[in-house]
C-alpha cells in the first residue's frame, strides 16, 4: 500500500492574507462566542472588498504553477462536448420547440419548427413510434430561432435564464435573466412574430411562472430583501407594469410562494412551501382575475403536491401527501371558489414503507408516479381507473443510473419523454407509451472520445457510527485497482431531502483517467434512502450527515479498496458544511479538502433574521432562540468548532461576493479563523473568492462551468499526487 505524498505547494513568498480582528461578544443561552472577523459580514465595506480581492490574488499566484494542467483538463473536458447540443421536442398545439448549442458556443437559443411541417398529427398517438414521432429533433434552417442567450450574454461576465415560458397561443415568449449570479431576474415578454421585445419590464422577479388559457396574463413570483419568494403578481400583457395586481402574498416568513401551469393549461398552481408545511391553491387559468381557491387548506407539519387532472368524469386533483413517512396518493375534487380543506380527500394510493412516493405527474393516457425504491430512482405508470394497482415500471438501463420523467408538455397524450443517465452515461431520450411501456429512442447526446465501457460502477455499504449502512457509489477507470494504492475523492450533501441523482458529468472522466477514485456518498439528510433517511439527518440528528460522510472514507480505507493517505473530500454549500464539520471533526482523515460556498458560521447565520433565507432554514438546521436547537448547532458549527493546530489537510475553500444563498462572510471568516489558529498551515488553505458576477453554483455557461471545474480537479489532483500522470492508453 502505497504512502506517496503530494509534491509541496510553492507560493509566493508574501505569505496569505492575514485578516484583522475586531472582536465581537454574541452572548445567547448564558454562552459566549467571541467573533474576531465579524467585520468582515460587511461585503460591500472598502475594506473588507480590498480583503477579499487579496484572497482572490493570492489564490490565482498559489495555482499558478497548476495553469498548464488546469489548460489540459479544461481541453479534455470541453472535447467530450458534442459540436452542437440539442435537446428533444417538447410540443405545443402549432410548433415543437427545442434547445441548441451550437459549435464553439458557451449558450444555447431556443428554437422551434412548424409541427404540420414536421409531424402528421397535433399531439402523439400510441402508434407513433417511428422515426417522425413527436419527440425526435430535425433541426432544419428553416426552423425559427426565438431567444438566443449568447446575444442577451454579450458584454457581461455571467448570464443564468430563469423562465421561459411560451403563451397558450404561442405568439409570446416570457423570459428572464440575471447578470450578477444573485437569483435576481429581469423579466420581459417576447413578440414572436417580430423577434421584439414589449416594452414592460419586470425589473426583479424569481423563479416559476405561468400564463392564463387567454395568453393575456402572465402570473410571476417576487422575492423580498431576504430572498424569499413572498407574492405571487399577475401582469397583463401591453399595461405598465406599475398596474400589475397582487394575486396574492404569504406573510409567514418561513415559506417560500411559487406559480406554475398545470399541464392541461386549465390551472394556475400557487404552490407556498415551508420546510414541513405546505399549503396549495388554483386560480382558474380561463378566468384568470378570479380568486385562488385552497386545495387542501394548510395542516401544521404536513406537506402536499398537486397535479390537475383531467378524466371522464370530469376534472379532479391528485396530491401527493407526507402525512405518512414515505408519502401516499391523494384524489380530490376541484376546489369551488370557496376553497376546501384536507377532509376532501380520498386516499387513492396508501404509502409503502420501501418506497418513497416523490410526485404524481397526470396524463390523458394515464399517471405517471416518481419513486425511490432500492436506493434508485423508477417511473411506475398507473391506468386513471386502478391509482392502487401495480402499474408498470420504468427502470435506468444504465449502471448505476436514473430514470426521470422528461419535458413532456401535451396533456392530450398517449406517450411520454424519458431521460436515461448516470454519472459516466450520457443523457439517453425515449419515447414510452403509456399502455404497453414500449421504449422507442429518439435521442442520445454525444459524448466524443469517450467510452463508458472504459468505467467500473459499484455501489457500496458502508457502516456509520451508529451502526446504519450508508450506501456509496463507487465510480473508477476499469484500469484504477480497487487493491489500497488509488487515491480517492468523496463526495456529498446530505440536506433538504435534496437527491442528487445521476447526472452526465462530462469533467469527471479527467479525474478517473488519472488513476482516481470518485465515490459520491449518499448521507443521511438527503433522500437517497427515501424520506426516513431525510427525517434521520436533519435537525437533533444533523451529526449522522457528518458521520456518514467520514464512514465512507473509513469503510472503503479500512477494506483495502483506496490509498487511506490519499483521500480527499468535496462537497458545496449544505455539503460545503459537511466539508467544514469533517475538516474540524476528523482533519487527520483527509489528504485534501474542497469546500465550496460552505455553510460555516451556522449559529450566527440561524440568528440573524436579517440575513437571506435564514428564517426559511430553521425548520431544516434548528432555532437557535431555543436552548436546546442552538445547542444542536453550537455542537458541530465549523467557525464555533476550530480544528486544533498542527495535522491539517490541505484545504480550497469557494465564495462569491454575489451569492445570495451563501453569504461571502461566511467562509472570509471561516478562512481567517482557520488561518489565525494555524500560522505555520496557513499558506496551505486557499480562498478562491469570485469579486464580479458570479453564483451561487459558479460560472455561467457550459464552458465557464467547465473551466471551474477544471481548476478545482487540477488543485486536487496535485494534492493526491496525481497531477503528472498520463492518461495515453487508458
Amino acid at each position: 500500500m502505497t504512502t506517496e505524498q503530494p509534491p509541496t505547494v510553492p507560493t509566493p513568498t508574501s505569505g496569505p492574507p492575514v485578516a484583522s480582528q475586531d472582536p465581537v461578544v454574541h452572548r445567547e443561552h448564558g454562552v459566549e462566542r467571541v467573533d474576531p472577523f465579524a467585520w468582515l459580514a460587511e461585503a460591500e465595506a472598502p475594506a473588507v472588498l480590498a480583503h477579499l480581492a487579496a484572497e482572490r490574488a493570492w489564490y490565482d499566484a498559489a495555482v499558478a504553477h497548476l495553469d498548464p494542467l488546469t489548460a489540459e483538463l479544461r481541453t479534455e473536458m470541453v472535447r467530450r462536448l458534442p459540436a452542437t447540443e440539442r435537446s428533444p421536442w417538447w410540443n405545443r398545439r402549432r410548433f415543437s420547440y427545442y434547445t441548441e448549442t451550437p459549435t464553439g458556443r458557451d449558450y444555447p437559443r431556443i428554437r422551434r419548427t412548424n409541427r404540420h411541417d414536421s409531424v402528421s398529427e397535433p399531439t402523439i398517438s400510441a402508434h407513433d413510434s417511428g422515426p417522425d414521432n413527436d419527440f425526435r429533433t430535425h433541426p432544419s434552417e428553416s426552423d425559427e430561432t426565438l431567444l438566443d442567450v449568447t446575444e442577451l450574454a454579450e458584454g457581461t461576465d455571467y448570464c443564468e435564464l430563469g423562465v421561459t415560458l411560451v403563451s397558450p397561443d404561442e405568439t409570446v415568449l416570457a423570459y428572464s435573466v440575471d447578470h450578477e449570479g444573485d437569483e435576481v431576474y429581469a423579466l420581459r415578454f417576447r413578440d414572436l412574430a417580430t423577434g421584439d421585445d414589449l416594452d414592460e419590464l419586470v425589473a426583479r422577479s424569481y423563479y416559476g411562472g405561468a400564463w392564463s388559457a387567454d395568453s393575456q396574463w402572465f402570473f410571476y413570483s417576487v422575492h423580498d430583501a431576504a430572498y424569499r419568494a413572498f407574492q405571487i403578481w399577475r401582469h397583463r400583457l401591453g399595461s405598465p407594469v406599475a398596474d400589475d395586481v397582487l394575486v396574492l402574498e404569504e406573510p409567514d416568513e418561513r415559506f417560500e410562494l411559487l406559480p406554475r401551469a398545470s399541464r392541461s393549461g386549465d390551472w394556475v398552481v400557487l404552490m407556498s412551501e415551508a420546510n414541513m408545511t405546505s399549503e396549495v391553491w388554483l386560480v382558474d387559468a380561463h378566468d384568470p382575475e378570479s380568486a385562488p381557491r385552497s386545495v387542501g387548506g394548510r395542516r401544521e407539519g404536513v406537506r402536499y403536491r398537486v397535479d390537475p387532472r383531467r378524466t371522464e368524469a370530469g376534472q379532479d386533483v391528485l396530491i401527493v401527501v407526507d402525512d405518512r413517512v414515505e408519502c401516499r396518493l391523494m384524489v380530490a375534487p376541484v376546489p369551488g371558489p370557496e376553497g376546501q380543506d384536507h377532509t376532501a380527500w380520498q386516499e387513492a394510493r396508501p404509502e409503502h414503507p420501501a418506497e418513497q412516493l416523490r410526485r404524481a405527474d397526470a396524463f390523458a393516457g394515464g399517471v405517471v408516479l416518481a419513486l425511490r425504491a432500492g436506493g434508485r430512482h423508477l417511473l411506475r405508470v398507473l391506468d386513471h381507473d386502478d391509482l392502487a394497482g401495480p402499474g408498470r415500471d420504468l427502470t435506468a438501463s444504465t449502471p448505476g443510473g436514473g430514470l426521470h420523467l422528461a419535458r413532456t408538455t401535451d396533456y392530450d397524450t398517449a406517450a411520454i419523454l424519458v431521460e436515461d443517465e448516470s454519472w459516466l452515461s450520457p443523457p439517453v431520450w425515449s419515447e414510452v407509451d403509456l399502455r404497453t411501456g414500449e421504449r422507442t429512442e429518439v435521442l442520445r447526446r454525444d459524448a466524443p472520445g469517450h467510452d463508458p465501457d472504459a468505467y467500473d460502477v459499484q455501489r457500496h455499504e458502508l457502516p456509520s457510527a451508529d451502526g446504519t449502512p450508508v450506501p456509496a457509489t463507487v465510480m473508477r477507470h476499469r484500469d484504477t485497482p480497487l487493491d489500497g494504492t488509488a487515491p480517492a475523492v468523496v463526495y456529498s450533501y446530505g440536506a433538504y431531502g435534496y437527491t442528487f441523482e445521476p447526472e452526465w458529468d462530462p469533467a469527471l472522466p479527467s479525474l478517473l483517467d488519472r488513476g482516481v477514485v470518485y465515490v459520491h456518498a449518499h448521507v443521511r439528510g438527503g433522500s437517497e434512502g427515501g424520506r426516513a433517511w431525510y427525517l434521520d439527518g436533519k435537525l437533533a440528528a444533523k451529526q449522522h450527515t457528518f458521520d456518514d460522510h467520514v464512514a465512507v472514507a473509513d469503510g472503503l480505507a479500512a477494506a483495502g479498496l483506496v490509498d487511506p493517505h490519499r483521500i480527499g473530500s468535496r462537497g458545496l454549500s449544505a455539503g460545503g458544511l459537511v466539508q467544514g464539520v469533517v475538516f474540524s471533526q476528523r482533519p487527520e482523515r483527509w489528504r485534501a479538502v474542497v469546500a465550496e460556498v460552505p455553510f460555516v458560521d451556522v449559529v450566527t447565520t440561524m440568528f440573524d433574521e436579517t440575513t437571506p433565507l435564514t428564517i426559511t432554514e430553521w425548520e431544516e438546521w434548528g432555532d437557535p432562540r431555543i436552548r436546546e436547537q442552538f445547542g444542536w448547532m453550537l455542537a458541530y458549527s465549523p467557525y464555533d468548532n476550530l480544528p486544533p493546530a498542527g495535522g491539517r489537510p490541505d484545504l480550497l475553500v469557494t465564495g462569491a461576493v454575489h451569492d445570495p444563498r451563501v453569504m461571502v462572510r461566511e467562509p472570509a471568516k471561516w478562512v481567517a479563523a482557520l488561518r489565525d489558529s494555524d500560522p505555520e498551515w496557513s499558506p496551505r488553505c486557499l480562498f478562491r473568492v469570485e469579486m464580479g458576477a458570479g453564483a451561487h453554483v459558479g460560472p455561467s455557461g457550459r464552458f465557464g462551468h467547465l473551466a471551474y471545474e477544471a481548476e478545482v480537479y487540477a488543485w486536487l489532483l496535485d494534492r493526491l499526487g496525481r497531477a503528472t500522470v498520463a492518461t495515453e492508453g487508458r
